[in-house]
């Protein structure tokens, strides 16, 4: 059965051109075009589809607006596909604040050509999307028991006070990453993060998060010290690995070429925290497509670390904690709603 996708987007050429790539695509049909919101909630009326494409720029509602009406109604998965998506990053993570899945940012001129040499792309956007499970705004976890046999406690793994965590996420993990951070005390251990993001999008992301956190986060930078009370954000279009001199944490960040088809990627950053930090570390792993960061976690394991999942009821697509649940990477298997407290304990 195909993946049923509305575009909404008052240029008529992109209406156009995405409808044509997008029913190419042997799984996915366009059901419905449309100019502005105003006439996309007409068509809503009569069927609603699997995948909502969206620009931001629109006469009538902009789509902001309209993706708020849309997860308020009916939590839906909803692509992002925007020119104004460059121009502000801000727009960019309210609108994945706001329930977005993702975000697709199209060039002002050429788009008819940018759009069919991202082909491909699309159809993988589209698909990710559609397996996506979308709540309204900010995810609300569920609450869970936690497993008969799960690991034991944090402190009964390792009684040094010298920790680093390390976290790796890719679709949802904006929402969910900001739900963390909010409950975290400043004395929480030092971290390293991988948010699969474009390129200058993750310097506006770690100042948003630092916004609302009581601790200091920071897009990362090569020789930023790793300390408690601070998280570092690998920069899009960087690898950041941990490095040890001494006592402390190093961050180092470079560019180099995708692993698991991801830069930055989070098997980069957790293998890099197996070599160097060791049972001293605590990996998590949480929503996004895709096996990135399970053979890391795998390693992490290996190397004594305590090693967490977010479990897939939290999860707005569960394909890389299921990945690492499959390659026994996993210690603990936990909702959303318990990471902070774990990640302290």
């Amino acid at each position: 059965m195909s993946i049923q996708v509305m575009v909404v987007d008052d240029s008529a050429v992109v209406r156009q051109v995405l409808s044509a790539i997008l029913n190419e695509a042997p799984d996915i049909t366009v059901q419905a075009v449309a100019a502005d919101p105003i006439i996309a909630q007409m068509y809503l009326k009569q069927r609603w589809p699997d995948v909502i494409i969206l620009d931001i720029e629109m006469p009538r509602m902009d789509g902001l607006s309209f993706l708020r009406k849309i997860m308020a109604e009916r939590p839906t998965p909803v692509v992002i596909c925007s020119s104004l998506a460059q121009k502000g990053c801000q727009l960019s993570l309210q609108a994945l604040a706001d329930g977005a899945v993702e975000i697709v940012t199209k060039p002002q001129l050429s788009v008819k050509g940018f759009l069919q040499e991202m082909k491909q792309h699309f159809w993988q956007v589209i698909r990710t999307a559609a397996q996506a499970r979308v709540r309204a705004g900010k995810p609300v976890a569920e609450k869970s028991a936690a497993p008969e046999n799960s690991a034991p406690d944090l402190l009964q793994v390792s009684n040094t006070t010298d920790r680093l965590v390390v976290i790796g996420t890719s679709t949802g993990g904006t929402q969910a990453l900001e739900y963390i951070v909010e409950r975290l005390p400043p004395t929480c251990p030092g971290m390293a993060v991988v948010q699969h993001m474009p390129e200058k999008f993750t310097s506006a992301f770690a100042a948003r998060l630092n916004t609302v956190a009581d601790v200091e986060v920071l897009e990362a930078q090569s020789g930023q010290r790793l300390l408690p009370g601070r998280i570092l954000i690998a920069p899009g279009g960087h690898h950041m690995e941990i490095q040890r001199s001494g006592a402390e944490y190093i961050a180092r960040v470079f560019r180099g070429p995708a692993v698991n088809r991801h830069c930055p990627s989070v098997d980069v950053l957790f293998r890099s925290a197996a070599k160097n930090v060791g049972r001293n570390a605590v990996g998590v792993i949480m929503t996004g497509m895709g096996d990135d960061g399970a053979q890391g976690l795998l390693a992490m394991k290996n190397a004594g670390a305590y090693t967490i999942a977010q479990d897939e009821a939290s999860c707005v697509v569960f394909g890389m904690p299921k990945e690492a649940i499959k390659l026994n990477a996993v210690s603990r298997v936990a909702p959303l709603e318990q990471l902070p407290d774990l990640l302290m304990r």
